[in-house]
Formats: C-alpha cells, structure tokens, sequence
C-alpha cells in the first residue's frame, strides 16, 4: 500500500514543490492516509483544499482503499 500512495504523491509533489512546499507520507491504517504538509504547504491558509481536493480526490481516484487524506 505504501508503495501506491506513494507513486500518487509523486504525481502531485511537483506542483507543490513549484509553490515552495511538499508532502511527506507518514502513515495509512484502516483507509485513512495521514501526511505532512511542508514548507510553505506547512502553513499556507489553502493547504486544506489542496489537501482535499487536491491528494484526497487524486488518491481516491486511484486507490479505492483510501478513505481520506488527513495531515497532521
């Protein structure tokens, strides 16, 4: 499973890392994924929608596991 979830962030990672942030993977259990938004991800006030709307929807998408996307 980490492997899928994963290759799904490296899909997205670029065009965070164009705004000067990232996500890191840290875990999944029982459908939920949980990461970490970094640099100017980490505290940027749209981080919520591109955490939602962005990864979720793409990582439900692709993985019919994943129940949500929550960062911490």
């Amino acid at each position: 499973m980490r492997d899928r979830i994963e290759e799904v962030l490296s899909e997205i990672r670029p065009a965070l890392q164009a705004d000067g942030g990232d996500v890191e993977f840290i875990d999944f259990h029982e459908g939920i994924v949980t990461v970490r938004m970094k640099g100017a991800c980490g505290n940027c006030p749209m981080s919520m929608i591109t955490l939602k709307q962005g990864i979720e929807a793409r990582m439900k998408a692709v993985i019919p596991e994943v129940l949500s996307v929550e960062q911490i």
